[in-house]
């Protein structure tokens, strides 16, 4: 069978959980620069490719998607070529939780420094490769950055939060559909499309958002983004949220639906 089914993929992710739950400090730490850094890849790939182009003022959706379209390089290079993202983790060790087969207090360890690691790897990308490269300090790149990371910071903790939910539950159902395909291919597939409505469709990434806004900040002296405004405004609500989209929508139900005895 070329796929797993919907069952299966639920036993396997337990499986992956309490693997992720078992990891020494050190691994976990450098695979979530890892994944920080892959996901930074997209960012700032997404930028590059959206930013400047001819774009129909009727049809500012357009240039949405071609900037959603690029972005899932990024956990394709998390899935593939393995590391540790926070948000995927807000799925797959929780489901190996709930099912009694992972320590609640390992899930923690993973989730503290895996945090911590994604935030190092999106600031490494950020300050060395898109700010002391020179690649976006021209226009339109230079204003593009800046008005994303100042847009981040302007939202209402009810709308980052909100959006994070939308964000996560999106991304681990991503995860969850990667883990069903036994191939390359298959992965790449299960990964790219909700990866992209996500993006298109304007919600909020911790792990992206911690390369979007510091970028904008070190890169564009026109941002109204600020590091307090970064870390109170979004980045506490976006965390929040991601936490509850994948943890609730995707690993709580399908435990409750597959595996609940």
């Amino acid at each position: 069978m070329a796929f797993k089914s919907p069952k299966e993929i639920a036993e396997a992710a337990c499986a992956a959980g309490t693997a992720k739950t078992q990891m020494s400090w050190g691994k976990l730490l450098v695979l979530g620069v890892l994944a920080g850094a892959y996901i930074a890849f997209g960012a700032q790939l997404a930028v590059t490719a959206a930013a400047g182009a001819p774009w129909p003022g009727e049809f500012p959706g357009l240039q949405k998607l071609v900037f959603a379209s690029v972005f899932p390089v990024g956990l394709m290079l998390v899935i593939i070529a393995g590391s540790e993202l926070f948000t995927g983790n807000c799925a797959i060790p929780v489901i190996a939780c709930f099912n009694g087969q992972a320590k609640w207090s390992g899930l923690i360890k993973n989730w503290v420094l895996v945090y911590i690691g994604n935030f190092i790897g999106a600031l490494i990308v950020a300050f060395f490769l898109a700010n002391l490269t020179g690649l976006l300090d021209k226009e339109p790149w230079n204003s593009y950055i800046g008005n994303i990371a100042g847009a981040k910071c302007s939202l209402s903790w009810g709308a980052a939060f909100w959006r994070a939910v939308g964000c996560n539950w999106l991304v681990c159902l991503a995860v969850w559909m990667a883990i069903s395909s036994d191939n390359i291919a298959g992965k790449i597939l299960a990964i790219w499309w909700p990866i992209m409505a996500f993006v298109a469709l304007g919600f909020e990434h911790s792990v992206a958002n911690m390369f979007f806004v510091p970028a904008g900040i070190m890169i564009s002296s026109g941002t109204t983004a600020t590091w307090g405004a970064f870390i109170a405004n979004n980045l506490i609500p976006v965390t929040l949220g991601n936490i509850v989209g994948g943890g609730v929508f995707v690993a709580g139900i399908y435990w409750f639906l597959y595996l609940r005895k």
